[in-house]
Parts: structure tokens; C-alpha cells; sequence
């Protein structure tokens, strides 16, 4: 095990997310539990203490000039951000922590400092589901993964939404001292040491805008009113007295898809709100209009890279179905 003493910086501000400080904070500390030696200092710009977005305050040790360079420095994100612009103080702040950096890493909408500072210029990188294409609006530089829960980029790291900066801590703590102290600072904490599928999993149903032609605005209506029933491309042309032709340039050039695809799409979501509901994927295949358990798998494989069934397990409620 690497026994030097690893300095982290985290940099907070008033309205910062307090899981997105103490997730991180509290696996590099497990960590030292377990024999590792990280230091963590927490930051302000002017080395006062702050209050976070749940009004507790958060005391700081200083400013980034006063303390010595760090091995890590971790921009948490909170509610303030995108919602305002980042301050020109914080943007100088963390371009100052990350030149004396040896690695930079940001924890859900942190991902937006690192950007307004330049930082993630023609890089890969993530931030929450909620706001990555609002990040890859504003930040056309960036090559945004949306689905990702965390992103490296050489020596610079994003994270998705809040909890996900356990899971990069976690990556941070494997890359420091190998996968058996990471694995039982995992085992301690009780979370995945790597959990399966991508943070799309954690996404609300229909997150695209909705259809702006009557036509299309029709079809999801009869799909969400009978998702079991014949939708095909001859049955909602004919319903709509539309060409099957004239059908699919509409969704082409509106939607940029497919009516089959979009059909799929529309049952796809409302298989995610039966088994949030507690119903079986049995069921929930059924009731959603797929023609087995095996087409609804396949369609969670593509888009969520888990099962069905243990999507229901992490997020079923607790009262099930009847």
C-alpha cells in the first residue's frame, strides 16, 4: 500500500450539496481507517465557512492560498449550478487547485465550474442526468456521456449525480492502494464497489420534449391508452390517414427516429413505471405491450445495461403490487 499522505481539496461555496462533500470525504476517511493516509482539507475562496444547500454549515480550513498543493482536488456541484453562473471568484479558485493538482475531479453539477473554467475542453466528461445536455449546450467543447456515472479523462475525473461521488471516490481509493482496500472500504460503507448499468437507470420516463405535430401527439396517446394494442406502421398510418411514408418522414424529421422505435420507447417507459410500481417484469412486460419477458430484456440490456428484473429490485416500491 502507497503510505504517503495524499492530500485531497475539496472546494465548497455557499448552496453546495452536502452528500457531494461528505460521499467523497467519507471513503477517503474509511479509507485511512483502513490504513491509508489521506488528508482532507476542506476549502472556501476566501476561507470562510459556507453554508450548504440544507443550511448546515460546513467549517473550512482555508482558502486555496493558504494551503500546501494537493494530490486531488474535488469540485462538488450543488443546486446553484446551472441554475446561475459560476462566480468569478470560484472559476479562479478552481483554476488555481487544478494547476497544483495532480488530478481534478468534479461531483455532479461541480462538472459546470470545471467547465466555466476551461477545464474540460475537449474532453470526455458526465454530471447529473438532468442537466448533461444543458452542459453539452452551453459547453460545445465537451464531449458530454450522459449515461456515464463517472468519466476519466486523463488526470481529470467527472461524476454523475450526488452519489456517484462515492462511486469515484471508490475508483480514486482503487487507483491509489488496488481494488482489496477499495473493495472493503465498499464492504464498510455497504454500497457497490462498481455498480451495474449506467445512471440512465436513475432517469423519469420521457425525458425527451413531446411531439409538436398533432399526428405525432396522436400516437402517443393511443399507445399510452393501449400499450398491448397493434401499433405498427400500416395500423397508425391507417388510423392517422397517413402513408406509411409520410408517417415515418414526420418522426424522422421531427423526432429523428422511427415510429417503431418510438412505440418501443413509449413502452419502454411505462415498463420502468410498473416495476417502480412493484408489478413483476413478467407483468410488467406484459401490461407494456412487448410480446414476452425476453423483448422487454433485451430493450433494458440497450438501454439501461441491466435486467428488468433487478432494476425492480433496486427501485420497486416497498409496498408491492397486488
Amino acid at each position: 500500500m502507497n503510505s504517503a499522505t495524499h492530500r485531497v481539496a475539496i472546494l465548497v461555496y455557499d448552496g453546495v450539496a452536502l452528500l457531494d462533500v461528505a460521499g467523497p470525504a467519507e471513503v477517503f476517511g474509511e479509507a485511512n481507517r483502513l490504513g491509508a493516509d489521506y488528508r482532507i482539507d476542506l476549502l472556501s475562496t476566501t476561507g470562510a465557512d459556507v453554508a450548504s444547500s440544507v443550511g448546515i454549515r460546513i467549517a473550512v480550513d482555508g482558502s486555496p492560498a493558504s494551503e500546501p498543493d494537493p494530490d486531488t482536488f474535488v469540485m462538488p456541484g450543488g443546486a446553484v449550478h446551472p441554475r446561475t453562473p459560476v462566480t468569478r471568484d470560484l472559476i479562479e479558485a478552481t483554476r488555481e487547485l487544478a494547476v497544483r493538482s495532480g488530478r481534478v475531479t468534479s461531483v455532479c453539477s461541480g462538472a459546470f465550474v470545471l467547465a466555466a473554467a476551461g477545464l474540460l475542453d475537449g474532453k470526455r466528461a458526465t454530471t447529473h442526468w438532468k442537466i448533461t445536455r444543458e452542459l453539452a449546450g452551453r459547453h460545445p467543447k465537451i464531449r458530454v456521456e450522459p449515461d456515464a456515472i463517472y468519466v476519466r479523462d486523463g488526470t481529470t475525473y467527472t461524476s454523475a449525480g450526488v452519489s456517484a461521488g462515492i462511486d469515484l471516490a471508490l475508483a480514486l481509493v482503487e487507483e491509489d492502494h488496488g481494488p482489496d482496500l477499495s473493495r472493503d472500504v465498499a464492504r464498510a460503507l455497504v454500497v457497490y464497489l462498481q455498480r451495474a448499468g449506467g445512471q440512465s437507470q436513475f432517469s423519469a420516463p420521457l425525458q425527451g420534449p413531446p411531439p409538436r405535430s398533432p399526428a405525432l401527439h396522436t400516437v402517443v396517446d393511443l399507445v399510452m391508452a393501449d400499450p398491448a394494442g397493434n401499433h405498427s406502421l400500416a395500423e397508425l398510418a391507417a388510423h392517422l390517414n397517413l402513408s406509411p411514408r409520410h408517417l415515418t418522414r414526420l418522426f424522422r424529421e421531427e423526432l429523428s427516429t422511427t415510429p417503431a422505435r418510438y412505440v418501443e420507447s413509449i413502452r419502454f417507459d411505462i415498463a420502468k413505471a410498473l416495476l417502480d410500481q412493484g408489478h413483476t417484469a413478467t407483468q410488467a412486460a406484459s401490461l407494456a405491450g412487448f410480446p414476452s419477458y425476453e423483448s422487454l430484456r433485451r430493450v433494458f440490456a440497450r438501454e439501461l445495461s441491466i435486467s428488468p428484473a433487478a432494476y425492480r429490485r433496486r427501485f420497486s416500491t416497498a409496498r408491492r403490487a397486488r
